[in-house]
Parts: C-alpha cells; structure tokens; sequence
C-alpha cells in the first residue's frame, strides 16, 4: 500500500517505507580466518625450506669419489673442498638452514597471534636476506657444476663427469634442493608481504 493512498471510507491510510538492508561488512572472523591459513601455511613452508637447505648442505659436504685407478704417487679424487665455489655453497646453505630454524618460535607466535605485524614485517625483511645469500651462493656452485659436466673449450677446459660420475650426481642433486629452497623462500616473502598488506 502507497503513502497517501486512500481507503474505501475515504481517509488516508498510514504510510509505509520499505526497510533497506545494512551495508555489507566485512567480518572480523573471516579475516582472522585467513591471516590464520597464512600463518599455518608460512610454518610449514619454513619446514620444507629447512628439508631443502638441509639436504642440500649434507649432500655436497658429503660429496667425494675417487677413481679405481691411479698413476704413481698420484691418486685421482674429487671432493668438494677442492673448489672454493662449493665451499661457499655449503656454508650458504647451512647458514639459510640455521635461520630457519631458529624462525621457527616467531612463525608459531603468528599461528597463535594472526594480528601480529612487527616481527612479521622483521621476519619478511630477513627472508629477503636469507634468499638473496642461497640464490648468490646456488648460482654460482651451478656455474661449477655446468663446467665440471660440459666443460670449456674456449679455456682448454674438459669436463670431469664422464670420470667422476658419482660426484657430479650429487652435486646436481644438492643444487636442485637449494633452488627449490629458494621458491620456497620466495613463497613464504610473498606470503608475509600478503599479510601484512591485509593490515595495512
């Protein structure tokens, strides 16, 4: 029935409005909802980075053959300490591992606290860092390791994995490991910049 509509005895009825639901708004549980998956997703992406960087290390450190032949007075080996490049890999390595592990309690805190966003913001900061030192680290041993399989002709360089099959297998695999690491790295960056710009 319309305002200002009359009724059969001629007086005016009573006029009425139509009530208009309230503005959508977001709701507080749904947001925590999802700070919440980011948080739980973080912790275990830190675990897979750590199974990565850890097995990466292990392996190259570990990674030695020596051919069943020798001259006199010489023994043919390879070991990774015999190049500086992988040294430095190893070290690289252990010292992303270790920070990650030590991340860990701070990754626990933002599953129970989701609102958390200093330590978030600190701990996407050192992510970043921890990233650019495996990235640095895994490009360079992969330089070695193209040369140890193809080799150079350019520089008279000949490659030494038709000998040293065994060695040159687990330095492929140790590289494979630490840039699978390093997505994972670059996962968990762009989850906490997701959270934190949900905050801001």
């Amino acid at each position: 029935m319309e305002a200002g509509e009359e009724i059969e005895d001629g007086e005016p009825s009573t006029p009425t409005y139509k009530a208009h639901p309230p503005p959508h708004l977001p709701s507080p549980m749904r947001s925590s909802g999802v700070s919440l998956v980011l948080s739980v997703a973080d912790l275990v992406l830190r675990f897979v980075a750590i199974g990565g960087t850890a097995g990466s290390a292990i392996a190259m450190a570990t990674t030695s053959e020596t051919l069943p032949f020798a001259a006199p007075f010489v023994r043919f080996r390879a070991e990774y300490s015999d190049l500086p490049t992988l040294m430095f890999f190893v070290v690289a390595s252990s010292v992303v591992c270790a920070y990650l592990v030590l991340s860990l309690p701070a990754s626990v805190v933002h599953v129970v606290r989701p609102g958390a966003r200093s330590s978030r913001a600190i701990l996407a900061f050192l992510d970043t860092v921890m990233l650019a030192l495996l990235t640095a680290s895994a490009s360079a041993a992969a330089a070695i390791v193209y040369l140890a399989h193809r080799g150079s002709a350019r520089a008279n360089w000949l490659g030494i994995c038709q000998q040293f099959t065994s060695f040159c297998q687990r330095i492929t695999a140790s590289l494979v490991g630490s840039f699978a690491a390093a997505v994972v790295l670059v996962a968990l960056v762009f989850l906490s910049a997701l959270s934190l710009a949900r905050r801001a």
